[in-house]
């Protein structure tokens, strides 16, 4: 769903997300990842005047451009923050329960195409990789300050990336680095040129890896999920896109808790933990882009999309 060449935004699996929520016209929705506001243009277009949509993005960018997108609907409230302080937000607003809450958690097609927020490897920018540009740790502080044994360890933990070490040695020599085109320089050498380029560009897991370590996109994310869920009312819906393992995991542990009736160990005889299920898993496999999806966005291609209900 494209609204402008300024903050162009595709709406990862729309209308399985719209089904996944099951909208009650009356009811209060959270879009926890505004982005370009595309898929709650659709989620306010499903709600009557006395429904409410909470949109939330740590982009100010995003913020702008949304409230003109969203301006013909007034039951639209935009909060710059942080979706994993959803329930503080609620809280601030005297709102105990919502319906349904909606996350997206991979970056905007506009922070990825917009070269001055420093997010591609594609072309050359500033280092920069900030969500929320009025925080201070950025890229170009990470790349050129952590230690070897620091970079070695994000670029293994959250890039997967089998050369982390290599990699990690490679910038510290070069240091100091400015622009993306120069981290990506260096990241192609580190590879041995036989797998260079086979399974994609070798920049993309060390980049995802940056960027999840400035925007602290794993930190607390666990309880941030649990803590959402159980602000759902009864019958409410919660529909989270991840799109890489590491957010899919944690996501998935996460659904399986609170749909656990015990957590007591298998060899005690007797249930204490007076654990009880909380939710019923909609999808007991991820949902995946269609083909006709991927064929109009690429960018869909390793998203997953979860959901639950709220006994």
């Amino acid at each position: 769903m494209v609204f402008d060449m300024e903050f162009q935004h595709y709406s990862v699996m729309l209308n399985e997300c719209l089904d996944g929520l099951n909208i009650n016209p009356t009811g209060i929705y959270v879009d926890g990842t505004l982005g370009g506001a595309g898929h709650s243009y659709q989620i306010a277009k499903r709600l009557s005047k006395e429904g409410k949509l909470i949109a939330i993005d740590k982009d100010l960018d995003a913020i702008a451009v949304s409230k003109e997108r969203l301006k013909e609907f007034d039951n639209v409230i935009f909060v710059h923050n942080d979706y994993k302080n959803l329930p503080e937000i609620l809280d601030e607003l005297g709102i105990d329960k919502v319906d349904g809450i909606l996350l997206d958690l991979g970056v905007s097609s506009y922070q990825l195409d917009n070269r001055s927020r420093g997010f591609s490897y594609i072309g050359d920018a500033d280092l920069d990789m900030r969500m929320n540009r009025e925080q201070s740790l950025t890229a170009k502080e990470v790349v050129n300050n952590y230690s070897i044994e620091k970079l070695t360890k994000i670029f293994f933990e959250y890039g997967e990336e089998k050369f982390s070490k290599k990699i990690a040695a490679n910038i510290v020599k070069e240091r100091p680095i400015e622009t993306t085109g120069e981290l990506a320089a260096i990241i192609e050498k580190s590879y041995p040129a036989a797998v260079r380029f086979k399974g994609g560009n070798p920049c993309k897991r060390v980049f995802q890896a940056i960027r999840i370590e400035v925007n602290e996109e794993l930190e607390g994310l666990y309880d941030s999920l649990l803590k959402m869920a159980r602000r759902l009312k009864s019958k409410g819906r919660m529909c989270v896109i991840t799109f890489h393992s590491l957010e899919d995991r944690i996501t998935k542990n996460v659904f399986q808790y609170l749909y656990c009736d015990c957590i007591c160990p298998p060899h005690q005889p007797i249930c204490t933990c007076d654990k009880q299920r909380e939710v019923e898993i909609i999808t007991r496999k991820p949902i995946v882009a269609t083909d006709k999806e991927l064929q109009e966005n690429k960018r869909s291609q390793s998203a997953k999309l979860r959901i639950i209900e709220k006994i």
